[in-house]
C-alpha cells in the first residue's frame, strides 16, 4: 500500500472558516482532512488550532483555490466598508 504525504495548506482557530475553506476545496474534487493541535507556548493551553491538510500533489491547486477564495473575501470586505 503506498502511503501519501500530506501537507497544511491552511490553520485557523475558527471552526467556520476551516469549514469554508474545506467546502472549496470538496467543490474541486481535492481530497482533504483537518488535524487538531494545540498552539505554540505563546497561547493560552487550551487554545487549539485547526489545520487543513492535502496530499501532496494536491498542494499547488488547493492553494491556488484558497488564494482565490481569499482574494474574494478580501474585495467583499472592502466594498463593505466603503457603504
Amino acid at each position: 500500500m503506498e502511503r501519501k504525504t500530506r501537507v497544511g495548506i491552511f490553520e485557523s482557530e475558527n471552526p467556520a472558516e476551516i469549514q469554508l475553506i474545506k467546502s472549496k476545496l470538496d467543490e474541486a474534487g481535492i481530497a482533504n482532512f483537518t488535524q487538531n493541535s494545540y498552539m505554540t507556548f505563546t497561547t493560552t493551553p487550551t487554545a487549539t488550532t485547526l489545520q487543513v491538510q492535502v496530499d501532496l500533489e494536491s498542494e499547488q491547486k488547493a492553494f491556488e483555490i484558497i488564494d482565490a477564495y481569499l482574494q474574494e473575501s478580501d474585495l467583499d470586505l472592502e466594498d463593505n466598508l466603503k457603504k
